[in-house]
């Protein structure tokens, strides 16, 4: 299979145009048209039809395409790796939970660089769903993640614990609830995919509460967001007491507690099993398990 037609493929549909990706690969739509043919003839089947809305995929064309992104990203990382290794240069490249990636990590992130100066660090924050496919896919080679998510090949190993604290900023609200009066307070939550969310909603499943028994306002993709909406006064959240650790110390936040529920939650580094880490990702890894990663 042909990388190239791969990608002219790949561009074709994600622009949903023949004529934008021949502008964007700098080919003729006659030249790109060819590539995409010549892909199909390569792999013995249809994998675009033209339609007034654009070009449309196919059954083999939708799986074909679903497996498109992590070759073409394989080969983009292979690429950047081997381009590493001749100039010997140093990026270790991370992926984080929000959780981790907007509060705590920062400061590791500064301690490990300020006693390895000669690495480039990069790191993206996403939810743990997607930090688990960017090592599936290979766009990053070491992430951290909330609770324990099972992924084929993809190995956990727990750094720390952290509570997940019911908090508002409200005077009003009672210091205890029951576990029947959680069901209709005012929440919002975090997206789908995020750890947070899973672990929450792990352990109101213990107590046979379910997503749906909840009073759920509405979702967001950032625990900043959260945090800044219950600052003030707009709803009532889970968050995890290592994010919140100023705020309940000097009152903005406080915790109501949930009667004979108490949410514990896990924090992994995860990887590949098959990939082999350089002496600068080793240090790293053992560095972020040991007390001195230094969490803000």
């Amino acid at each position: 299979m042909n990388l190239q037609y791969l990608k002219a493929f790949y561009i074709t549909v994600k622009l949903n145009s023949i004529s934008k990706a021949a502008k964007e690969l700098h080919l003729t739509q006659p030249g790109l048209s060819m590539q995409i043919q010549s892909l199909e003839k390569d792999l013995g089947v249809t994998l675009l039809t033209r339609s007034n809305r654009g070009v449309e995929l196919t059954e083999a064309g939708d799986v074909v395409f679903d497996y498109a992104g992590t070759i073409l990203s394989m080969q983009d990382n292979v690429e950047r790796d081997l381009q590493n290794l001749k100039s010997n240069k140093k990026d270790l490249i991370i992926g984080s939970c929000k959780a981790v990636g907007e509060y705590a990590l920062p400061c590791s992130i500064y301690v490990f660089k300020h006693d390895n100066l000669n690495i480039d660090i990069n790191y993206t924050i996403s939810n743990s769903d997607d930090v688990m496919k960017n090592l599936v896919d290979r766009t990053i080679n070491i992430g951290i993640v909330h609770g324990s998510m099972n992924k084929r090949n993809i190995k956990l190993e727990k750094i720390t614990s952290d509570r997940l604290l019911l908090v508002t900023s409200l005077p009003i609200m009672k210091n205890k609830v029951t576990l029947n009066e959680l069901k209709s307070l005012p929440l919002i939550f975090r997206e789908e995919g995020s750890g947070t969310r899973d672990t929450i909603l792990q352990h109101l499943l213990t107590k046979d509460i379910k997503q749906k028994d909840l009073n759920i306002l509405y979702e967001l993709n950032s625990m900043e967001a959260i945090k800044s909406s219950v600052i003030s006064g707009k709803c009532i959240s889970f968050i995890p007491e290592l994010t919140i650790k100023r705020e309940l110390k000097d009152g903005i936040l406080r915790e109501i507690e949930i009667e004979d529920l108490n949410i514990q939650s896990d924090f992994y580094i995860a990887y590949r099993e098959d990939h082999q880490f350089t002496a600068f990702e080793g240090r790293f890894i053992d560095f972020i398990k040991s007390s001195k990663r230094g969490f803000c």
